[in-house]
């Protein structure tokens, strides 16, 4: 039974959303700049953190929905100095990123200096002690030796002759623990470092996971967000796992569209600090609507619970790249100094893989446990009617979506990191298998039947 006071609540709330909304609908300058934002930062990234060429990487980026419509008026300039990237549109509307080298790169959000951390990264990328994780594979490319497996990173690799194009840029499969295929573009190797863009919000869920196990945080406390704990206010209400199961009742819905709140979080220093301004329009827990902004709060309780941004750099390193042996790995901030949980973490292929491999063992590497034993079952269980678990997408779900990629080869026990044009780890456990693709294709589904065909064949090949 739903309150009374919560609804009083959540109509003033919601009043207050619905002018917002107004407002936005009239502000289309608003939606341009989160498109020069996209575009600033998409090259930053790609040309100072994984080494591409910046006009290839900028082609690439104007064939994205939502910015295909300013292709012909779009700009960016590159600095090599400075290592900074403008983009605007013809001029106007600008964004600017900055990189930092080993913090990767950030938006430049108005006249305040962004927060810089000052860890010292390479003292942070040596491990206390080896890695939990067995090596998964030489320093040489694994070329697979059967035949069906070749042919399966042919068919991933290949390209139509007409557009949407696929642009596979990495394929990595592991099965029993180990590398048995991969395969690069040009222009892209072992330890090269490529955007998991939405994957980074399964990487926050491992990170939550981490902070329970060390009973700084649970799913089920009350989200320790100051904005929230009026007396009154009907979000006090939201907790942790509503965050991190996107049924927070916020109104954060994602559209892509640059005029949703969850893109235009990107145009705020503080993304977390626009995010939990937002009003609540349903009661926690009860409808799911995709939401980065969300995720991106979550962050924000990943920071207040370590206690700063380099506390939060520190924790991911100690606590989860090092253990698995994840060594080309950039985790990117905000301007605020909060760690970018709704996308933007770069990573290589074969640190993809190893991510998975965390999640297909039940969350223990090397024989040592780091996530409670339900975590893994409770990140992959659906939410609601939905194929979305907890930072995780699932097949465990009777959902449509789900159904179709169990139809189309995909195990249904299989879930998934999964991230903007096509970035995606899949985790099978009944075949010991991870499957990781990563590449910039902009069809609706991001090639999720290539996808599937490449987790098909690659299934097969090891059953021979």
């Amino acid at each position: 039974m739903v309150s009374r006071k919560w609804i009083a609540g959540a109509l003033a709330a919601g009043a207050l959303a619905a002018a917002a909304a107004a407002t936005t609908i009239v502000r289309p300058d608003r939606a341009v700049r989160v498109a020069t934002g996209v575009v600033a930062d998409t090259l930053c990234g790609k040309t100072f953190v994984s080494g591409l060429d910046p006009h290839a990487v900028f082609a690439e980026t104007l064939d994205r929905p939502g910015i295909r419509r300013l292709r012909w008026v779009m700009r960016y300039q590159l600095d090599h100095v400075t290592k900074t990237v403008d983009a605007s549109v013809m001029g106007l509307l600008g964004s600017r990123a900055a990189f930092h080298d080993g913090f990767g790169c950030v938006l430049l959000r108005g006249s305040k200096e962004p927060y810089l951390l000052r860890s010292d990264i390479d003292a942070l990328k040596i491990p206390r002690s080896p890695p939990l994780l067995p090596e998964i594979a030489g320093p040489a490319v694994v070329e697979p030796s059967d035949p069906a497996l070749k042919a399966a990173l042919d068919h991933a690799f290949e390209e139509s002759a007409v557009p949407p194009l696929r642009r596979t840029k990495a394929v990595v499969v592991v099965h029993d623990g180990k590398v048995i295929a991969e395969r690069y573009a040009d222009g892209v190797g072992i330890d090269t470092q490529l955007p998991g863009f939405s994957m980074t919000k399964s990487v926050v869920n491992a990170l939550v996971g981490l902070l329970t196990q060390h009973g700084l945080v649970t799913p089920s406390m009350p989200a320790p967000i100051a904005e929230w704990h009026g007396a009154n206010d009907p979000r006090r209400e939201i907790e942790v796992e509503h965050l991190m199961r996107m049924t927070t009742g916020l109104a954060l819905d994602e559209t892509n569209s640059g005029f949703d709140p969850s893109s235009q979080m990107y145009l705020y220093g503080d993304m977390a600090g626009f995010a939990v301004k937002a009003a609540m329009i349903a009661p926690p827990g009860t409808q799911w609507r995709y939401s980065s902004a969300t995720t991106q709060i979550l962050a924000r309780i990943i920071r207040e619970a370590v206690g700063g941004p380099e506390q939060s750099l520190a924790f991911a390193w100690r606590e989860l790249f090092n253990p698995l042996g994840m060594r080309n790995v950039t985790l990117q901030f905000d301007a605020s100094g909060t760690l970018q949980g709704s996308a933007n973490m770069l990573a290589s292929a074969r640190d993809w893989a190893r991510f998975g491999l965390l999640y297909l063992d039940d969350g223990v590497v090397g024989g040592k446990r780091i996530l409670q034993e339900d975590w893994v079952g409770f990140s992959a269980a659906a939410t609601l009617d939905t194929d979305y678990g907890a930072g995780f997408w699932t097949n465990r779900s009777e959902h449509k979506n789900a159904k179709g990629r169990v139809g189309l080869g995909i195990p249904r026990d299989a879930f998934f990191a999964f991230g903007l044009l096509g970035q995606r780890v899949a985790i099978i456990p009944s075949q010991q298998m991870v499957v990781v693709r990563l590449g910039h294709a902009v069809d609706p589904t991001g090639d999720i039947r290539g996808f599937a065909r490449l987790v098909k064949e690659a299934i097969a090949a090891t059953q021979n």
